[in-house]
């Protein structure tokens, strides 16, 4: 099985942006992880793609490649924390603000899927499966017997008014 991988070294974004990314295209083909590179709205998927294209070409410098770029699919790919670049930014008041401009190493695996070999196998019969018992027929509604509506609630009394209640007493 050919591999091939390719390292970008010092790449001027967080290592956590670059996973975001990196996450999309890990176990794809290397045609649809192109693709999905392209039309990525993240800033760091062109250099992902640029590391992607130079471990295609890797492989396709290895002895006994095949030759089709189309069985090659991106085995691992992972984002490592570069050194971070420390700067100091004026603030109000005479003070100041340090500012971390952070790297990453970028790494792409790609490697050749197996081919799949056909054996000649003579063909068997599947065993037959058992069909359960048939069921009954769900009953219809026609079916059951109908029932007799229920009565309606007898009306109550209207309640008296409050000077006869007053009155009772």
């Amino acid at each position: 099985m050919i591999q091939g991988e390719a390292t970008a070294k010092y790449t001027r974004t967080s290592a956590q942006k670059a996973g975001l990314v990196l996450d999309l295209i890990r176990g794809c083909d290397v045609n649809k992880a192109l693709a999905l590179l392209q039309f990525s709205r993240k800033h760091v998927a062109r250099d992902i793609a640029k590391v992607l294209r130079s471990a295609i070409a890797n492989a396709q410098q290895k002895e006994g490649f095949g030759g089709d770029v189309d069985r090659l699919y991106v085995k691992a790919c992972f984002a490592n924390q570069g050194p971070s670049m420390k700067r100091i930014r004026p603030a109000p008041m005479g003070r100041a603000f340090h500012v971390i401009k952070r790297t990453a190493h970028l790494t792409v695996h790609v490697a050749e899927r197996p081919q799949a070999i056909a054996a000649d196998v003579p063909e068997t019969k599947a065993p037959r499966r058992r069909v359960a018992a048939a069921k009954a027929p769900a009953e219809t509604p026609a079916a059951t017997p109908a029932r007799a509506p229920k009565a309606p609630k007898a009306a109550k009394a209207p309640k008296a008014p409050k000077a006869a209640k007053a009155a009772k007493k």
